[in-house]
């Protein structure tokens, strides 16, 4: 169960890391887009209207699309923020158990646990991951297998764009 929790906690940093890279890298661009409209539309004029038209609709285009990625960004750190509250509230569920003499001991216990948390699973890569984890899986072995069946799902919506994920 602390494997488990080991590896949901590393997965999360993980996938926080790359939010953060993708909110900063597209607050970035868009603030250039901000500024380089700000500078076209002073230098507009009659006569160059068409020309600035265009470089100030290229520009709110892209503009556009960043502000797209940057709301998936912060949907993806809201599902690392479910996952690491379920860890705290499996955590705090196992240390019921361990603080329980009578529980202990009791394999009637730890199961209800493990179907407690697996059912709390919205992602099917989680529940992959904790299916290795229960097997006896290394916490690298079950992080393989995690990044591996996340990284098939995305290829899967890059090339068919109809997959959706409700978290």
């Amino acid at each position: 169960m602390l494997a488990l929790a080991v590896a949901q906690v590393e997965s999360s940093m993980t996938d926080g890391t790359q939010s953060v890279e993708t909110l900063t890298d597209s607050f970035t661009r868009m603030a250039d887009y901000v500024k380089k409209i700000r500078v076209v539309t002073q230098k507009v004029t009659p006569e160059k209207l068409p020309h600035f038209k265009d470089v100030i609709e290229n520009a709110a285009t892209r503009l556009e699309e960043d502000v797209q990625n940057a709301v998936i960004a912060f949907q993806f750190y809201d599902r690392i923020s479910q996952r690491l509250d379920h860890v705290c509230r499996s955590l705090d569920q196992l240390g019921g158990i361990l603080n329980d003499p009578s529980a202990l001991y009791d394999p009637q216990r730890w199961h209800a646990l493990q179907e407690k948390i697996k059912s709390s699973y919205t992602m099917e890569a989680e529940r992959i991951m904790f299916e290795h984890i229960l097997r006896g899986h290394s916490i690298e072995e079950a992080l393989e297998i995690y990044r591996h069946h996340f990284d098939n799902a995305e290829q899967g919506k890059k090339q068919d764009g109809d997959e959706i994920e409700l978290f």
